[in-house]
């Protein structure tokens, strides 16, 4: 016999003062229990006389953090958030809602309908449903602009942040803020404080005036980071029609635009890399509670860009960090960087006045790679040279503790060949870090064929802590994200020489979402990377560019030309380079098409994941798509590559790929890819 359901929501009586507490953990969602709780709370407290006014808090760590996200595209069960919104707005007593935690999205929107807000200095309150493609759906954008204006509405609902309790008071979010360990006690005597206040305020009954000059200058702000997204504009349209209609049309009008995103590819692609985030923090076949290996001190090899961005991840987390550089300039080169960026984002104000001290503190730079011997993690994060390497490795398997886990910073080299110059190829994996190290989220995580499993599950938990997004990736050459980076840039250069220019091929790839194209990315990365130094020997238009010094932004010329703010404009030199390779190589110049670029520089990416995960290179689809969001822009409102595959429809994409002569994956042709 199974036991009932606990009601999630219960009310205590203090006195004249009723308080309807939510218990619903871990973050109080909005789910359907805890609304008919809700629903029976207020209604118990308008139907008793001798209740003069209500307070709605939460137990746990939070306010109610938002609507059940889980319930998303399935039919409502019981009382839906909107009608619990308008009981609470309608209520002929006061209610206070007391916030702690986070009252984010529909918990912002529950406590907007509230006819008072108190919090405690460290709660945050927003309404972040634009980083999911949506919009606040249960009158949000209808409420907010109300409380606040215009100008403070577009920056949390267009932008999605939330903002202090100290802010919220600033901006009349919050009527007073409350002490951090007396939220009830606090609440319930404000609520006596207004009980008799008549009429009752109700945000529905203010009126915001327009803002055209505000609107303007926030699109004018943010339409970069805003380019290609379909929520942030319904948004602001929904602020604008909280200035211009009233209250039930513009909630109206809010629902019809929350519904166009919710059933749009846009908001299921956000949704997707919500829980695809999630999901790929979970490694297949090994515990949860497997026991982790104690990482107090993290030794770093090579204080270069790489080295020393690495090192600040560890530092920045309190993880102290030894950095060890053969040379005494390079070393102080390395650490000087490091304490201008520190020093530089204390200056904008993204880290506390002290934290440059706090984290250097924890720096030990040495000459000596002996010095090594006390870390629990050591990085290698030298150049890209496999003998470099696995000599490296070679001394640390004489220097390191027993224990210690040795990892390589390597964007391409066998992880296992690497592990097999040690005698503890178990405790070895590698863990590539995206440039720059310190600021880009991804990191790939790299098994071994006999990597342990609680070194793997370790690298995975420090990730976290070092506030990464931890991907799994098996070996092979280039891992995820740079196996797939291959065939399209394959491709990029075989359509140059087709008849394509630089700039079509990028402008392409940008206006599909991607931050830059095949070659302005070869631009910044450096043109003469891997290049083999003989200008000599052309055998590719790169080979070309390099032999002239065209190395990219770095010497204001290599498939663009570069003026001193390194904006780039069409060069007529490297149009006569391809034109010279062109007419050499025998190759008629013909009209290429911006859908064929798109069949044979995305469409072969697919292809590449679906054969990886065929090959049990990465361990879900969804892990793919983490790869590429986090570590090289691919746009988010597009979901990744296998999902934008599925998106597309799988037939469409076999028959581009087909076209074009490509061997397609078994499992994109059968549309199985997990």
């Amino acid at each position: 016999m199974t036991s009932p359901v606990q009601n999630p929501v219960r009310t205590e009586r203090h006195g004249d003062v009723l308080v309807i507490i939510s218990d619903s953990p871990p973050v109080n969602a909005l789910g359907a229990a805890v609304r008919g709780g809700l629903e029976a709370g207020v209604k118990e407290g308008v139907a008793d006389a001798s209740i003069t006014a209500m307070v709605l808090r939460c137990d746990g760590r939070t306010f109610f953090a938002g609507a059940d996200i889980t319930e998303f595209g399935k039919p409502m069960q019981g009382i839906g958030l909107h009608e619990v919104i308008d009981m609470i707005d309608a209520s002929s007593k006061p209610i206070v809602a007391a916030i702690h935690g986070t009252a984010l999205g529909g918990g912002c929107e529950v406590a907007l309908a509230c006819q008072y807000r108190v919090a405690v200095p460290s709660a945050k309150v927003g309404l972040p449903e634009v980083k999911l493609g949506l919009l606040p759906g249960a009158g949000g954008t209808q409420r907010l602009p109300r409380v606040v204006g215009v100008k403070a509405a577009l920056e949390m609902i267009a932008l999605g942040d939330p903002v202090s309790a100290k802010k919220a008071a600033e901006i009349g979010l919050v009527d007073k803020v409350v002490g951090e360990d007396s939220l009830e006690a606090d609440a319930i005597a404000f609520a006596r404080e207004i009980a008799d206040k008549r009429p009752i305020p109700r945000v529905r009954d203010r009126e915001v005036a327009p803002d055209p000059e505000a609107v303007e200058a926030f699109r004018q702000a943010n339409g970069r980071k805003m380019r290609g997204f379909d929520a942030p504009a319904a948004c602001v349209a929904c602020v604008v029609a909280a200035t211009e209609k009233p209250f039930d049309e513009g909630l109206q009008f809010e629902r019809e635009q929350f519904m166009k995103l919710m059933t749009g590819t846009q908001s299921a692609a956000q949704r997707h890399i919500f829980f695809a985030e999630r999901q790929a923090a979970k490694i297949d076949g090994i515990a949860s509670d497997i026991t982790l290996r104690p990482i107090n001190r993290v030794g770093v090899i090579g204080a270069g860009t790489m080295g020393g961005g690495i090192s600040m991840n560890f530092l920045s987390a309190g993880i102290a960090v030894t950095i060890v550089e053969m040379q005494k300039e390079a070393l102080d080169r390395g650490t000087g960087v490091m304490r201008k960026n520190y020093e530089a984002s204390a200056a904008k104000g993204r880290i506390k006045p002290d934290a440059p001290e706090q984290a250097m503190g924890l720096l030990k730079p040495t000459l000596n790679l002996e010095d090594l011997a006390d870390c629990d993690l050591i990085i290698e994060a030298v150049y890209e040279n496999m003998e470099v390497k696995k000599e490296i490795f070679g001394k640390l398997d004489k220097i390191a503790k027993p224990g210690a886990i040795l990892a390589s910073n390597t964007s391409y080299l066998d992880i296992d060949e690497i592990a097999a110059s040690t005698s503890r190829p178990e405790d070895v994996l590698g863990m590539h870090f995206f440039s720059p190290a310190n600021v880009m989220k991804l990191l790939e995580i790299v098994r071994g064929a006999k990597t342990a499993d609680d070194v793997l599950a370790t690298a995975m938990a420090l990730a976290k802590k070092i506030r990464k997004v931890a991907v799994v990736a098996g070996v092979t050459h280039g891992f995820i994200g740079n196996r797939m980076l291959m065939p399209r840039q394959v491709e990029a250069n075989k359509l140059l020489m087709e008849g394509a220019t630089p700039e079509q091929i990028d402008r392409v790839h940008t206006e599909f979402g991607m931050p830059m194209g095949p070659f302005q990315m070869s631009d910044l990365a450096g043109v003469d990377i891997g290049w083999h130094r003989d200008p000599n020997r052309i055998e590719s238009i790169r080979d070309a560019l390099a032999a002239e010094g065209r190395w990219g932004q770095k010497k204001q010329a290599g498939y663009y030309d570069y003026d001193e703010k390194r904006n780039p404009t069409p060069s007529p030199r490297v149009a006569e380079i391809i034109e010279d390779f062109r007419s050499r190589s025998n190759m008629p110049k013909r009209e290429i098409t911006d859908q064929e670029i798109v069949e044979r520089t995305l469409y072969p990416m697919v292809n590449e994941g679906a054969l990886i995960l065929e090959e049990g290179k990465a361990q879900r689809g969804s892990d793919v798509d983490v790869v590429w969001i986090y570590g090289y822009g691919w746009p988010v409102y597009r979901g990744g590559p296998m999902f934008w595959a599925q998106s597309e429809g799988y037939d469409k994409v076999v028959a581009g790929l087909e076209k074009h002569g490509f061997k397609v994956a078994d499992t994109l042709k059968a549309g199985t890819i997990k």
